[in-house]
């Protein structure tokens, strides 16, 4: 399936670039223009490790305008079997620090932005607002989950991979796709496994050259749909054996729309509102995108907050609960029915998007 191009051209490539990139703008499918919207993207890679380690390389190789580097870890020696970005004589240093370095050597016309912080999901959406991509380099499920329901909310294409010992795979997920349907990381996989189920690679191991093959297929991936050009993995995820040296594909698909009640949540209408008696009307998204726009009446607590405090929150009325489109507010529902097993919550149908796009409708002006 083809998708248009991610990123409007820049207006120009730096003289030297053209020397450069010699060899990438012989390509057709790239030549000048492709090599202008590559100058013009902004891409984040979560984690600078295994995979992050060749993902930041070839984009930077690539000629990606900025480059955005997530990782507040530090280069230990049990990391360069793997994470070829670094040296013996960076142990003990950040790794987005020595990542900087290596792309801007690389890439000197590349903007290198730098988050020596942990991503959670209190700052997901405030570190890949701005970017027109993101990578997903990291190795813990609570990080994925976060990346990729904070991509989901911003509409951001999330190249994902993941390997362990001799398997790897790699997938596109996008909930605002140019074509084609939705698939977000949550439907292939609804939640987290639990935390022993699944052996992290310092447990089970992992093959160091995998890590480059998989590093490589994410980066490509990127490259093609920033230019636009090809069949990038969107709605089916490529699986690698590299003992067996054999791939294949499984085709993904959107999971099925939720019923009128979900997980024991009612949704409720905009209409149904009025009709509810006394309601507690609460706003589940980070605090800036409240100042932004809400819905009048309601309560901000971001989903962060809610879930490490939900005996905060009062029961005395009808719970209902919103975010932009829906899956925080599931989460903040399901995190407040186990606190409060007795409680009335409700999950408002559509979110503050569909209020927003009903509101523009019946007033004419933006909330």
């Amino acid at each position: 399936m083809a998708f248009a191009p991610l990123v409007a051209p820049a207006d120009a490539l730096p003289a030297d670039e053209r020397e450069r990139a010699a060899r990438q703008l012989r390509l057709p499918e790239i030549g000048d223009l492709g090599q202008r919207r590559l100058r013009a993207a902004r891409v984040i890679v979560i984690g600078a490790g295994g995979l992050g380690s060749p993902v930041l390389q070839y984009l930077a190789s690539a000629g990606v305008g900025v480059i955005g580097i997530g990782d507040d870890d530090v280069v230990d020696a049990s990391n360069l079997q793997r994470q070829v970005l670094f040296a013996t004589t960076d142990i003990g240093r950040p790794k987005a620090e020595v990542a900087a370095e290596r792309v801007q050597s690389l890439s000197p016309h590349t903007q290198v932005v730098r988050h020596d912080e942990r991503l959670t999901s209190a700052n997901a959406e405030r570190l890949l607002r701005g970017y027109d991509l993101v990578i997903d380099g990291t190795d813990t499920f609570e990080t994925r989950y976060d990346v990729a329901d904070a991509a989901d909310r911003l509409g951001l294409p999330l190249v994902w991979g993941s390997v362990l010992r001799f398997d790897a795979q790699a997938t596109v997920f996008w909930s605002r796709p140019s074509s084609g349907q939705p698939l977000r990381l949550r439907d292939v996989f609804p939640t987290a496994p639990p935390p022993d189920e699944v052996p992290s690679c310092a447990e089970a191991g992992v093959l160091g050259a995998l890590c480059g093959q998989l590093g490589g297929i994410l980066a490509a991936e990127a490259v093609k749909l920033i230019v636009g050009i090809g069949e990038p993995l969107v709605g089916r995820m490529l699986v690698i054996d590299a003992l067996s040296a054999r791939t294949r594909e499984i085709p993904l698909r959107p999971a099925p729309q939720p019923p009128a009640s979900e997980g024991g949540h009612t949704r409720v209408s905009f209409d149904d509102l009025d009709r509810l008696g006394p309601t507690l009307l609460l706003d589940v998204r980070e605090p800036e995108e409240f100042a932004a726009g809400s819905i009048p009446g309601a309560v901000s607590l971001p989903l962060g907050q809610l879930r490490t405090d939900p005996r905060a929150v009062p029961t005395d009325a009808v719970i209902v609960i919103y975010c932009q489109l829906g899956p925080r507010a599931r989460l903040a529902a399901d995190a407040l029915q186990t606190e409060h097993p007795a409680a009335d919550i409700r999950l408002l149908d559509g979110g503050y998007a569909a209020w927003q796009r009903r509101h523009r409708s019946t007033v004419g002006s933006d909330a």
